[in-house]
C-alpha cells in the first residue's frame, strides 16, 4: 500500500505536468494571437488603400468617406463650393478656390505652398505630419499620403519624385490668387 506522502507526491507531479502543458499552450496561443493581430492590421491597411484607390478613380465613396449627421437633415442645403468635412476632392480647374476642399486638404496645400515659397522643395508626408503636430507613425503618415495622392490625382498637387509633394503648376494660393 502506497504511503500518503507518496500519493500526494504523485498528484503534485501530475498537477505540475498539467500546469506546464497549459503554459506551453498559452504561449502558443499568445504567439498565434500576435500573428493574427499583424495580419488583421495588414488587412485594415489594405482595405483603406483600396477605398482610396476607388475614391481617386471616381468610385462611389459615399459609404466610406462621408457619414451624414442626422442634424444635417433639417439644415438648408449648402452651396456647391462650400467646405464639407470629408468631402470628395474635385478636379482642379483654373481659378478654383481652395474653399471647395475640406480643411484637411486645404492644410496640405498650405504646407506645400509654404515650402514652395520658402524655396525648400517638395514636402514628404512625414514632414507634413510633423508640421501638423501629429505623431509621425505609419498610420498618420499613410493617411496623409492617401490625401496627398488624391490631391495629385485631381490636379491640385504634383509628385515630382515618389513620396514628395508640391503644388501643381498653376494652382494658386488659398484665396485663388497666385
Amino acid at each position: 500500500m502506497p504511503s500518503v506522502a507518496g500519493l500526494l507526491e504523485q498528484r503534485e507531479l501530475g498537477a505540475r505536468r498539467r500546469v506546464d502543458e497549459l503554459r506551453e499552450e498559452a504561449d502558443r496561443i499568445q504567439a498565434e494571437l500576435a500573428v493574427a493581430e499583424l495580419e488583421w492590421q495588414e488587412w485594415v491597411i489594405a482595405r483603406r488603400r483600396v477605398v482610396t484607390v476607388l475614391a481617386s478613380d471616381g468610385g462611389d465613396t459615399a459609404s466610406t468617406e462621408f457619414t451624414p449627421d442626422v442634424r444635417d437633415a433639417a439644415a438648408p442645403s449648402a452651396p456647391r463650393d462650400a467646405v464639407k468635412p470629408k468631402s470628395q476632392v474635385p478636379m482642379w480647374r483654373e481659378g478654383q478656390p481652395w474653399s471647395v476642399l475640406s480643411a484637411d486638404y486645404q492644410r496640405i496645400l498650405q504646407a506645400a505652398g509654404d515650402r514652395a515659397r520658402l524655396g525648400q522643395g517638395p514636402l514628404t508626408c512625414q514632414e507634413m505630419a510633423a508640421a501638423f503636430g501629429m505623431d509621425v507613425v505609419p498610420a498618420r503618415v499613410e493617411a496623409l499620403r492617401s490625401k496627398a495622392k488624391r490631391l495629385v490625382a485631381r490636379g491640385w498637387l504634383a509628385e515630382p519624385a515618389p513620396g514628395r509633394f508640391t503644388l501643381a503648376q498653376g494652382v494658386a494660393g488659398p484665396g485663388g490668387a497666385s
